[in-house]
C-alpha cells in the first residue's frame, strides 16, 4: 500500500516525489521511459534558478531523482494501464505486470511538442531544430533563424528570438492567424522578423547542425531554400492525457483541468506539470505543480 503513486517521471513527478517523500509520505513513482521527461531532450538548461553552469537536462534530471531517493521515494519503470476504483479512497495503479493500491494519484505524464513532420526534424532535434524559443533562444544570438506557427505561441516566439537574433523568419501555412491582433500587430511592427505565408518547411538540411531550409509554397507548390542556423516549431503540444483522459475532466485540446491546488475533477487525483492546463511549460512551473500536487495531496490524505 503507498500514500501517493505519481505517473511519470519528469520534473513535475519528481518535485512531487521530494514533497511527498519529505512528509514521511510511502511514494511511488511510476515511469514508462527513463525519468527526466522532456528535460533528457534538452542538451542545456540555463534557466533554472539556482542551478549554474548549465546542466543537460539528464543532468539535471538524474539530481532531481537523487533528491527524492534520499527521502525513500520508489521508482519503478512501467507503463500504467487502468485506474481501478479511483473514486473510492483506495485506488488501484495497473501495469502490465502489477497492481499498486494507493490513496492518492498524481498525474504527471507531461506533454509532446507537436511536430511537423518534415525530413531531418528528428535528425536535427537538439542541433538546430527546438520547440522553445524560451529554452534555446539565446544560442542563437546574432544569427538567423525561422518561426513555425500562425498562433501566439508562435508570435510570441518570434519576438522573443528578435531580441537576440540578426533575423527570424515566421513560417505560416496560410495567410491568417489563429495568434491575437495585438501579438500580431507587434511582429508586423518589428524589423528584425519578416512573414514567409502560405508556406511549408519540407525538409531541414545541414552536416551536424541546420544550415538552410527547403520552403514549399502551398499555392505555387514552389521550392525555395532558405539559410537558417536555428528552426523553432511552434504548432502547439500534445498532451498526453490518453489514460487520464478515461477518468479527469480534460479541456477541449485535451489537457487535464485542476483548480490551484492541482486538484482534478475527481477526489485524490491530481495533475501536475505539462499535462495540466498551465499557461507556461518549463521546467520551474513543473517543479513548482509538483510541489503543491503532492502537498494537497498530503492534506487530503491527512484528512
Amino acid at each position: 500500500m503507498y500514500d501517493i503513486v505519481i505517473i511519470g517521471g519528469g520534473a513535475a513527478g519528481m518535485s512531487a516525489a521530494l514533497y511527498a517523500g519529505r512528509s514521511g509520505m510511502k511514494t511511488l513513482v511510476i515511469e514508462s521511459l527513463a525519468v527526466g521527461g522532456q528535460m533528457n531532450q534538452t542538451y542545456e538548461i540555463a534557466n533554472y534558478p539556482g542551478v549554474l553552469n548549465n546542466p543537460d537536462g539528464t543532468s539535471l534530471a538524474m539530481s532531481m531523482k537523487e533528491q527524492a531517493l534520499e527521502y525513500d521515494a520508489e521508482f519503478t519503470s512501467e507503463t500504467v494501464k487502468e485506474i481501478k476504483d479511483i473514486h473510492e479512497k483506495i485506488k488501484k495503479v495497473v501495469t502490465r505486470k502489477n497492481v499498486y493500491e494507493t490513496k492518492a494519484v498524481i498525474f504527471a505524464t507531461g506533454a509532446n511538442p507537436r511536430k511537423l513532420g518534415a525530413d531531418g526534424e528528428e535528425k536535427f532535434h537538439g542541433m538546430g531544430v527546438s520547440y522553445c524559443a524560451t529554452c534555446d533562444g539565446a544560442f542563437f544570438k546574432g544569427q538567423e533563424t525561422a518561426v513555425v506557427g500562425g498562433g501566439n505561441t508562435a508570435f510570441e516566439d518570434a519576438l522573443y528570438l528578435s531580441r537576440f537574433c540578426k533575423k527570424v523568419y515566421l513560417i505560416h501555412r496560410r495567410e491568417g492567424f489563429r495568434a491575437e491582433a495585438t501579438m500580431v500587430n507587434a511582429v508586423k511592427n518589428n524589423d528584425k522578423i519578416e512573414f514567409i505565408l502560405n508556406s511549408t518547411v519540407e525538409k531541414i538540411k545541414g552536416d551536424t547542425t541546420v544550415s538552410s531550409i527547403e520552403i514549399k509554397n502551398t499555392i505555387t507548390g514552389a521550392i525555395s531554400e532558405l539559410s537558417v542556423s536555428g528552426l523553432f516549431v511552434a504548432v502547439g503540444r500534445d498532451a498526453n492525457s490518453g489514460l487520464a483522459g478515461k477518468y479527469l475532466r480534460l479541456d477541449k485540446e485535451g489537457f487535464i483541468i485542476t483548480d490551484r491546488y492541482m486538484q482534478t475533477s475527481v477526489k485524490g487525483v491530481y495533475a501536475a506539470g505539462d499535462v495540466r492546463d498551465t499557461p507556461l511549460r518549463q521546467v520551474i512551473t513543473a517543479a513548482s505543480d509538483g510541489a503543491i500536487a503532492a502537498t494537497s495531496a498530503i492534506h487530503y490524505i491527512n484528512g
